[in-house]
């Protein structure tokens, strides 16, 4: 695996850029191995990095999100079990860090020497990790699909389809803890697709983590993302995203008069 990965990205020459790939190529790995155990039998792929997979969104992302759609034959345990077997058998050295709760059960993936092995890194031990997280208490409403990826692997995925994807993100833009700048780079990518969010998932979401029934839909939606964008700060979102991006440039759509221009069109 290491000298196709070499061979891969040998023409590559910014280190960002080439450890940004190593992550992704590594990303529709787990992926490939998830179709292959039939764990997509259990869980939807969402947030950024599949809109990056899926629909080839203009940025590189760190996780993997799930939800959980179905609870039958469901086992963590298993799935990091498998997941690290058929790691090492393409090669490839990892450790597993695992925590599980009520909530969110995640894994923390760190891929041992490769970025000596390519050298991204001079630093010994130096380690490229990549977390998973499976939502295990899902907002009812959302609809998935199941999506053929030709990526270095064919395999297939199920997601959340695009309406419901929107809606969780932006429950994670208003409703996250803390602001985090690529939520609002895919929020824009949004904007420009002129899509309604699933109204349904996204009022259960806020209902389940918030106790609001805020009552969203198309006659108050502009309302509603104005407000909130009014109270964000983007330059922690520019500074947040920019290590993430194919293009600098686009980090001038990050500014909130522009994105209140986007919402009043």
């Amino acid at each position: 695996m290491y000298e196709l990965l070499k061979e891969k990205f040998k023409d590559v020459i910014d280190i960002e850029e080439k450890a940004n790939k190593t992550r992704e190529y590594l990303q529709i790995l787990v992926l490939k191995i998830f179709f292959d155990q039939q764990v997509f039998e259990n869980v939807a792929f969402v947030g950024g990095t599949a809109l990056r997979i899926i629909y080839d969104l203009r940025r590189f992302s760190e996780d993997l999100d799930f939800n959980l759609i179905s609870k039958k034959n469901y086992s963590f345990k298993n799935i990091n079990s498998v997941l690290e077997k058929e790691l090492n058998r393409y090669g490839l050295k990892v450790e597993l860090v695992v925590k599980e709760s009520n909530v969110v059960n995640t894994c923390m993936l760190k891929f041992v020497d490769i970025l000596n092995e390519l050298k991204i890194s001079n630093i010994k031990g130096h380690k490229i990790s990549i977390k998973i997280e499976i939502d295990t208490h899902s907002p009812k409403g959302f609809k998935t699909l199941f999506t053929p990826i030709n990526k270095s692997f064919i395999f297939a995925v199920r997601q959340f389809d695009l309406p419901s994807l929107y809606a969780t993100k932006l429950h994670a833009c208003f409703y996250r803890k803390y602001t985090k700048g690529r939520d609002f780079y895919d929020l824009v990518w949004y904007l420009g697709k002129k899509i309604e969010p699933n109204f349904i998932l996204l009022n259960n979401a806020i209902k389940q983590t918030e106790g609001k029934h805020l009552k969203i839909g198309s006659g108050n939606f502009k309302e509603f993302l104005g407000e909130r964008i009014k109270k964000i700060d983007f330059n922690h979102v520019r500074k947040d995203v920019e290590r993430f991006l194919e293009d600098k440039s686009e980090l001038r759509l990050l500014e909130k008069n522009i994105i209140l221009q986007m919402i009043s069109s």
